[in-house]
């Protein structure tokens, strides 16, 4: 019997152990198992990076990323199930010393890749602290929405091509405490914004192209390191904040003295401003600083003798102030014999024999300078006072003859130049910023070289293109002119509009609009290639038409290529993404790409237009600054009062757009009718099987198509305010990424029932 209660003992314990075993399993994968849908994200990734070797690790799908072993180049952290840790080093690091912002074979990655949408994916990682992707190839313009990492803590794309400024969002990235854009090609002007990350302890942009003024940062209290060298800042030194432990501002041109302020940062220890413009003699406290270790002043302008009582921190092992104009004695802390430190002092006149010194008349030099100046002092006063009267004269007399000649008609060209502006953006606008329109975005220049420079036409050029505009070569005629099909003498295909302008333009007036719109340039626009005025002889003169000539472009608009009754080929879901992405770039190029926005653009899919290779291009935009449509043309479209205002909003027309990619001409054509009875019925799923083109339907996934038809819903539906342009923009390629994930899956399985 004790037998019996032994092995039963035995068994039940066996059970219970078993058991444990088997919830512990359960417990640790359900702790570091990663999640599908981050597989997918770090797998886009991968794609993103054109396949990298270093993620050749991932290239089995069946084990969880997270159990990988970290290896030098690629780490990552899991916790609870989601990444939390990414860093990736490559092999390309940029090794260029000038760059355009484009693609460079073998050195960045291909022209393919979309840093827009590489940081779209990146964002679905929401649980992300810590990223860094160094020496990838990463190239572009960092765009604004990498501020939607807002668990980020520390970013690091050092050793890459990025380009242009930093987004001024991340400066919504208030938990970020490391930041470093090291060895790029950032080249506007720095930011005054750093102050606002509270919790930012390192910021190090070393080895970029930033130019202009260092803001005051005294006020960012966590900051500790700032590596600024390599740069092209020309401000003087600004205050520092109390906490800084190293400061690296070599290889710049900084100017003045270096602050009295710096002399109390106690916690100081590393101090290279070498290679700049600094002048007045060093301050002696800096050498005595209690936790200075490094302090660099070489290649300055600094003059002067140092105190011979100068005394050195007990931690100051490294000085160099060698390349300078200093004179007088070395004090007795910097001579090597006295302590074991490394002192670099040649290049100066000092009266040691140690090192090599100028003779003292170098260091001199710019005192004779001074007083050659200063000798001229009075002849260069004279000549300036001369100078300023002789230019006032001419002034005022150039100010005269233009106000006898154009004052009652200027001030109102100028307001119907502000008053068309003001139509046509969303905030009013100086008419001086109209007549420059000089205030084009960085991103904007991104993708437009090599595009033709816009030209004034003949018009005997364009009736020889057109075979004096004969019927055979007429292409349509819409609200904006009639359209013709021509052929220049040098063979460029070209499309040419005939449109009709007010009677209260002069030439003048006319041709600051014309200039305004060919800067309109993007890689999605139809490239404006010149214009020719008609009907105006003189600036006093109204000119009656004006003949636009822009790039042919030969595959047809989108509308016919989105039914099965269309004559074109039918676009499939990923095709019709393609094209609306594209589409939705080039609109937000004309709203945030130049100053002042264009807003008003008659967006349709009859202005969307497919070239030889299939990319979108959109057309007749901006025209609303030269030709006023008349009432009857809009009281032809049967719109109730609330869309009639909506049509003057790009988001709203795009919605339709939206639509008639979802369901096809014929019903999107009925527009308030589809909105009172169908637009419901694309929520469920046997809805959407009734109205949705089938060619949709059989190539979608349901949650890439609920993606666009929720931003479709805010963009045409009267009771909802409706999304920014950037917010299109991002649904539209998280739509791309869900459906590329879905055909990926389906791929899969396919080749899984095949084995």
């Amino acid at each position: 019997m004790g037998i019996v209660k032994k092995r039963e003992f035995f068994m039940g314990c066996c059970r219970s152990f078993l058991l444990f075993c088997f919830a512990s399993s359960f417990f640790f994968l359900g702790t570091h198992q990663l999640q599908s849908s981050q597989t997918q994200v770090l797998l886009q990734l991968r794609k993103h990076l054109e396949y990298p070797r270093q993620l050749e690790i991932w290239n089995d799908h069946t084990i969880d990323f997270c159990s990988i072993s970290s290896l030098s180049q690629v780490h990552m952290t899991c916790l609870d199930n989601l990444v939390t840790e990414l860093r990736v080093v490559g092999d390309k690091p940029a090794t260029v010393s000038d760059f355009n912002g484009f693609s460079i074979p073998n050195q960045t990655l291909s022209e393919a890749f979309s840093l827009d949408s590489f940081v779209t994916t990146l964002a679905r990682l929401n649980s992300l602290k810590v990223l860094s992707l160094v020496s990838l190839g990463i190239w572009g313009q960092l765009p604004d929405k990498i501020h939607r990492l807002s668990s980020l803590q520390y970013l690091d794309l050092s050793s890459n091509y990025l380009f242009g400024s930093i987004p001024p969002k991340v400066s919504a990235m208030v938990k970020l405490q490391t930041l470093k854009f090291d060895d790029n090609f950032l080249n506007e002007t720095m930011p005054n914004w750093f102050d606002s990350l509270s919790n930012i302890t390192t910021l190090s942009l070393r080895n970029n192209q930033l130019k202009g003024s260092l803001p005051d940062l005294s006020s960012s209290s966590s900051l500790h390191v700032l590596d600024l060298s390599g740069n092209k800042l020309n401000s003087k030194l600004p205050s520092m904040p109390k906490g800084l432990i190293m400061l690296l501002l070599s290889n710049n041109s900084f100017s003045g003295e270096i602050p009295k302020k710096y002399c109390t940062l106690s916690g100081l220890q590393h101090l290279d401003v070498s290679h700049n413009a600094i002048r007045g003699t060093p301050l002696a406290a800096l050498f005595s600083l209690p936790n200075m270790s490094y302090l660099n002043l070489a290649s300055n302008l600094l003059s002067g003798s140092l105190p011979g009582h100068l005394i050195c921190g007990s931690k100051l092992d490294y000085i160099d102030i060698s390349n300078n104009s200093l004179t007088g004695e070395l004090p007795f802390c910097l001579r090597t014999e006295s302590e074991k430190r490394i002192v670099k002092f040649g290049g100066n006149c000092l009266s040691i024999g140690m090192q090599h010194q100028h003779e003292l008349s170098y260091c001199k030099e710019v005192s004779p300078k001074e007083k050659q100046y200063g000798g001229k002092d009075v002849g260069i006063l004279v000549g300036v006072i001369l100078g300023l009267v002789v230019l006032t004269v001419l002034l005022v007399l150039s100010f005269i003859i233009f106000c006898r000649r154009y004052y009652p008609r200027g001030i109102s060209e100028q307001h119907l130049l502000h008053k068309s502006v003001e139509d046509n953006s969303a905030v009013g606008l100086s008419s001086e910023i109209l007549a420059n329109a000089r205030y084009i975005s960085q991103a904007a220049k991104v993708g437009i070289q090599g595009l033709p420079v816009c030209r004034t036409f003949a018009l005997e050029e364009l009736m020889e293109a057109t075979n004096n505009f004969d019927n055979s070569v007429f292409l349509g005629e819409g609200s904006y002119g009639k359209l013709y099909k021509g052929r220049l003498y040098n063979g460029t295909l070209v499309s040419i509009r005939c449109l009709p302008l007010s009677k209260k333009y002069s030439i003048r007036n006319v041709k600051l609009r014309l200039d305004l719109l060919a800067k309109l340039r993007h890689p999605h626009l139809v490239c404006l290639l010149g214009h020719c005025l008609h009907g105006g002889v003189r600036d006093e003169y109204s000119p009656n038409k004006v003949y636009l000539v822009s790039e042919y472009v030969p595959n047809g608009n989108f509308r016919a290529h989105l039914s099965g009754n269309s004559p074109g080929k039918v676009l499939d879901w990923s095709e019709r993404l393609a094209v609306l992405i594209s589409v939705a770039k080039a609109v937000q190029f004309l709203h945030t790409g130049i100053i002042p926005g264009f807003f008003c653009n008659r967006l349709k899919t009859n202005n969307i237009l497919l070239n030889e290779h299939g990319m979108a291009k959109l057309s007749d935009y901006g025209l609303s600054i030269l030709a006023e449509e008349t009432d009857k043309s809009k009281a032809n479209d049967g719109l109730s009062s609330w869309q009639m205002t909506s049509l003057e909003d790009d988001a709203y027309s795009f919605g339709y757009i939206l639509l008639e990619a979802l369901v096809g001409p014929s019903k999107s054509d009925r527009r308030e009718a589809f909105m009172q009875n169908d637009m419901a019925s694309l929520n469920s799923l046997d809805g959407r099987k009734k109205i949705v083109e089938p060619i949709v339907l059989a190539t979608c996934s349901q949650e890439s198509l609920s993606i666009v038809i929720s931003i479709t819903n805010k963009c045409i539906c009267p009771e909802s305010s409706r999304p920014s342009f950037e917010d299109i923009l991002w649904n539209l390629q998280y739509a791309v990424q869900v459906q590329a994930t879905a055909d990926g899956d389906r791929r899969f399985d396919s080749a899984s029932h095949q084995y």
